[in-house]
C-alpha cells in the first residue's frame, strides 16, 4: 500500500468548490493507484480505472474521508459509481459538518 499522508481539514475552514474536491480526489487517486498521469472528470467510471480494485476502492475512501474530515458509512461505499458521485456525496457530509449547532 503507499505511503499516505493524512492531512485534517480545520471544521471552520470551507470545503471550497466541486473543482476545488475533484482536485484532491485527484490526487489521492493518483497516490493510492500510483499513477502521478491520471486525470479524473466527475463522470469518470470507478470501474473504467485501471487498478481500480475493491481494495483500492476502499483506501480511496479512507484516504477522503482523512483528508476531507467525513466518515462514510457502508451505504456509502457502493454509493460512488463514479467521480462526480464521490465529490458531491463528500460536498454533503462536509455541509452537515460545517453547520452551526444550536
Amino acid at each position: 500500500m503507499p505511503d499516505m499522508h493524512m492531512p485534517i481539514l480545520s471544521h471552520a475552514r470551507p470545503i471550497g468548490s466541486d473543482a476545488a474536491v475533484l482536485a484532491e480526489i485527484t490526487d489521492v487517486v493518483r497516490q493510492v493507484l500510483q499513477d502521478r498521469t491520471i486525470e479524473l472528470a466527475p463522470a469518470t467510471a470507478m470501474d473504467d480505472m485501471a487498478g481500480w480494485d475493491s481494495m483500492n476502492h476502499i483506501a480511496i475512501l479512507v484516504e477522503a474521508e482523512c483528508r476531507f474530515d467525513v466518515v462514510f458509512d457502508l451505504a456509502d461505499v457502493d454509493a460512488v459509481p463514479t467521480v462526480g458521485h464521490l465529490v458531491r456525496m463528500i460536498q454533503a457530509k462536509r455541509s452537515v459538518v460545517d453547520r452551526p449547532l444550536g
